[in-house]
């Protein structure tokens, strides 16, 4: 199976697996992935994504299929339920990207979106 589904999003096999490294390349194995929405961009939202040790108390804990947790704190729950997590190697735009079935429109640079 490619992706594991946990709750809120699916996490791919790629995602997991350039997640990881790029965590271990900066020097934090054991650190989990969160992905938060924030208001702003020139569509509404935008992604960030960082790597934390620990979850916040009501974040969503995702587990990849390989175990790499992601996290997603409560407000940006509801606007990224049935988005996948997955990783484009493609060396123009590529990298982590967020899938959202609920993007009705996204900005020509790729990093916001409107729902």
């Amino acid at each position: 199976m490619d992706a594991q589904t946990a709750g809120v999003i699916t996490v791919t096999e790629k995602a997991e697996r350039k997640a990881r490294q790029l965590a271990e390349k900066d020097g934090r194995p054991d650190a989990a992935l969160r992905v938060r929405v924030l208001a702003g961009g020139c569509s509404g939202f935008t992604y960030e994504l960082s790597f934390t040790e620990t979850p916040g108390v009501d974040d969503a804990v995702i587990q990849g299929p390989g175990g790499f947790r992601v996290l997603i704190d409560p407000a940006s729950q509801p606007i990224l339920r049935g988005s996948t997590l997955d990783f484009d190697d493609a060396l123009m735009g590529g990298g982590l990207k967020m899938l959202n079935p609920q993007a009705k429109h996204e900005c020509a640079c790729g990093d916001s979106f409107s729902i």
